[in-house]
């Protein structure tokens, strides 16, 4: 058996990050840049992935790459291939972890546009990228998938259902992509739970003290929480783990 610091360093490798430039996307894209990787970090707004980039560069020393893309575009999706193929040559993992989920008053007032919007980023975007990278991977040395979703798509409440539903859809598809491209590919699912980011802060400071005094760890989840499991999943150090769905959620829905 290599040594653990050895299977846990992901020097050589390059690892794509949606929604890279802030909350839990940021701290995994440094995470990776630390473990030694190149990192591409990928989100809406080009000076906040710009200045991701720099921050990440100044910190690891590893090249990060800005890259704008609308996850919820399909020709964003294709681009973002094209170009990181472009800067690298190769793509050893993919972390869809670009989210959102826009508040709305009932049910009856999610508009055809909101559901589409949520839809599109939250589960269409990562299909198309995870087709296009995941067959790449395959066809060069191989690769790692992790999808993050939500722990509330194991109990969806009726305040973010659209978000939900699209996230219980990135669930099944990282199932399906799990025997995809095995053995040369491998994907695994993270579910955090509530977090300290745009995400819980738009239900306000009251809701999200709740939250915390909700959980057994008396807290909410804060990105750097995510990092350390996403880098080891990409790692040799979980080669033989595919298909895996990792609850991180303080141990809140424990009694699933």
């Amino acid at each position: 058996m290599k040594p653990l610091p050895e299977l846990l360093d992901m020097t050589g490798r390059v690892a794509v990050v949606t929604g890279g430039s802030r909350g839990i996307g940021r701290s995994v894209a440094e995470a990776f840049a630390m473990a030694g990787a190149d990192v591409v970090i990928a989100s809406r707004k080009l000076d906040n992935c710009e200045r991701a980039a720099k921050e990440i560069e100044a910190a690891t020393s590893r090249r990060a790459l800005p890259v704008s893309c609308h996850i919820g575009r399909w020709s964003d999706a294709d681009a973002l291939v094209e170009e990181v193929y472009a800067a690298f040559g190769r793509c050893d993992v993919l972390v869809n972890n670009a989210g959102m989920s826009p508040v709305y008053d009932d049910l009856p007032s999610v508009t055809e546009e909101l559901y589409d919007k949520v839809h599109a980023v939250n589960a269409r975007g990562p299909f198309r990228l995870s087709a296009l990278f995941g067959t790449r991977m395959a066809e060069g040395d191989g690769g790692c998938i992790i999808n993050v979703t939500t722990a509330g798509t194991l109990r969806p409440d009726p305040t973010d259902l659209p978000y939900a539903m699209a996230k219980a859809g990135l669930n099944a598809l990282t199932l399906a992509l799990a025997g995809a491209w095995a053995p040369k590919v491998r994907a695994n699912l993270v579910m955090p739970g509530a977090f300290d980011t745009d995400i819980s802060k738009s239900w306000g400071p009251e809701m999200q003290a709740q939250a915390a005094a909700l959980n057994p760890m008396k807290r909410i989840g804060q990105p750097d929480d995510m990092a350390a499991l996403c880098v080891f999943l990409a790692s040799d150090a979980a080669n033989y783990i595919n298909g895996a769905q990792i609850l991180v959620d303080g141990g809140l829905f424990r009694t699933l």
